[in-house]
């Protein structure tokens, strides 16, 4: 495990991965994380869905690609593992939640030497017809908003170097 503030710091987006799935141990500890994350009044109303086969990551891949308006495009790089979090809607804070639950995840898979990436269009995924038939093929009761995709593996190649902070990031006030 490695040092927190040294993680947040070190974090990277991965956009190229090994085919080789990540352990399931792996997996458990990053996901227990997100599990973990805070949540407006303890609600909880984050819902995580993981998918390790090729065939539902394709399928969700091409959604994806879709709102794109390019299905070319391979939005999820060749992740093994992909968890798509879901916010429930009835919740006030339920897309705040499903952020947090992401940054959990991203953050635990760094400090396992994972690769991961947060990546955006989840809420038109699953408002789809298509993205909410895979909703209820995969046993979801309720009505959920999609957050984000993370994509979890082993990096092909190293980490992008970080950007410099912009100068103003920090504003301090008496």
């Amino acid at each position: 495990m490695g040092n927190t503030l040294e993680d947040l710091k070190n974090r990277r987006s991965i956009r190229s991965y090994k085919s080789e799935q990540i352990k399931e141990s792996e997996l458990d500890a990053i996901l227990e994380a997100g599990t973990f994350a805070a949540s407006g009044m303890g609600q909880q109303s984050a819902v995580m869905v993981v998918m390790q086969g090729k065939e539902t990551i394709a399928k969700v891949e091409r959604l994806n690609a879709k709102v794109l308006n390019d299905p070319s495009q391979k939005p999820f790089y060749g992740a093994p593992t992909v968890v798509n979090v879901l916010a429930d809607k009835s919740k006030c804070t339920g897309i705040e939640n499903g952020v947090l639950v992401i940054g959990n995840l991203m953050l635990a898979a760094q400090a396992l030497g994972i690769g991961s990436c947060y990546i955006y269009r989840a809420k038109e995924v699953f408002e789809s017809a298509e993205g909410k038939v895979l909703l209820k093929q995969w046993g979801l009761k309720g009505d959920y908003l999609g957050v984000g995709h993370v994509l979890l593996g082993y990096a092909d190649e190293p980490a992008p170097e970080p950007a410099p902070p912009k100068k103003d990031y920090i504003v301090k006030v008496e």
